[in-house]
């Protein structure tokens, strides 16, 4: 299955990691099958040190070093993207530096800290030195000066919680100017390495609280439940392909720029009244990467569907999606940039302070 997804331009990555999933072999079981990246995020990392003793020798060590809470936690997150880095280290080679690559996130507490970010990005590249690492920035206005700040370096770059298209507009545009930059000042291009992720199920989540409270048609129904996540997605895919095919992207192409590749997010269907591999389903084309849960990632194994499905007719019909959104007076910009963007920078703010406090409390737990 993962190879079908390969050969219509998929390349899935796992959206979970812990470092049981390191030690057992789980990890090395899913790379030998196809698996092509991982990623993970403050509440992913919380959920494993929360739930493992595996964690619990290593925070009693660099506590009784001294270390605080919040150090304890950046050294624990940095260990285990390192060995995740190192178990997808062939694939990178052997993809040409085109996949393999593992995501870390920066602080989220300093989302909307341009400069804070920055500082922190260009500390955690040399510590954790893999070629193969992503750092994850926020896709937020504020996140614009570091993703060109640290593409500008050289870093691999996954500008995360993207909800907008005209957003991802915006990230494409920064995209090329640091990649410009860098050529400007002699460095070179092709071995930087970005994606963009779009986050998919929380926008259907979003719009159908908003569609709760409108009179409808059965046929407006139809035409919008379960339907606008992926239209969103879809129309943020056509202007991609745009970008892809103008004259700007083509020069830097020429020069061995790597394509910035739409990253599927939130793939984890919400709603039970939809197919639990619906966001997998619906967005198979070229040159995309779609991350999974495991619970998503064991559906598609055992009955997603391969068939392109972000063909023209499909772009298409997602404009049609949206336009009838827009009709039935749902503000999309407003669900997207307005709502989702900022919940989403508060939660990972929440799951990163809650990670913080679970390792705060199991030193105190260790240290009885």
């Amino acid at each position: 299955m993962l190879k079908k997804l390969l050969d219509q331009g998929v390349s899935v990555w796992l959206d979970s990691l812990s470092r049981d999933m390191l030690h057992s072999g789980f990890l090395q079981e899913w790379v030998d099958k196809g698996m092509r990246g991982q990623t993970s995020n403050p509440t992913i990392f919380q959920g494993a040190i929360r739930g493992s003793k595996t964690y619990d020798e290593d925070i009693r060590k660099l506590s009784q070093a001294g270390l605080s809470p919040e150090d304890i936690c950046w050294e624990l997150m940095v260990a285990d993207v390192q060995g995740a880095c190192d178990k997808f280290l062939p694939l990178y080679k052997e993809s040409g530096g085109k996949d393999g690559f593992v995501s870390l996130e920066l602080d989220p507490t300093k989302a909307r800290d341009s400069q804070g970010s920055i500082e922190q990005g260009k500390k955690l590249w040399p510590k954790v030195d893999r070629p193969n690492l992503m750092l994850k920035v926020p896709g937020t206005q504020e996140g614009l000066p570091v993703l060109r700040a640290l593409l500008e370096e050289g870093m691999n770059v996954n500008v995360t919680l993207l909800f907008a298209v005209e957003r991802y507009d915006e990230v494409m545009t920064v995209h090329m100017e640091a990649l410009e930059a860098r050529l400007k000042a002699g460095h070179p291009i092709d071995n930087i390495a970005t994606v963009a992720s779009f986050f998919v199920s929380r926008v259907d989540t979003e719009v159908e609280k908003r569609l709760a409270q409108l009179t409808l048609s059965d046929e407006q129904k139809a035409a919008l439940l379960g339907k606008v996540a992926v239209a969103n997605a879809r129309a943020a895919y056509a202007q991609f392909l745009k970008r892809v095919a103008s004259e700007r992207w083509q020069k830097l192409a020429s020069q061995g720029a790597q394509i910035m590749r739409p990253l599927w997010a939130s793939t984890g269907t919400k709603n039970k009244a939809y197919s639990d591999t619906l966001y997998v389903d619906e967005l198979v084309g070229p040159h995309c990467v779609n991350t999974m849960p495991e619970a998503t990632l064991t559906a598609v194994m055992d009955h997603g569907k391969t068939e392109p499905t972000l063909t023209e007719s499909h772009l298409k019909e997602a404009a049609q999606t949206l336009a009838t959104l827009k009709e039935v007076g749902v503000d999309l910009a407003d669900v997207t940039l307005n709502t989702l963007e900022k919940e989403g920078v508060d939660k990972f703010a929440e799951s990163y302070a809650d990670l913080v406090d679970t390792i705060k409390r199991s030193v105190q737990t260790l240290s009885v």
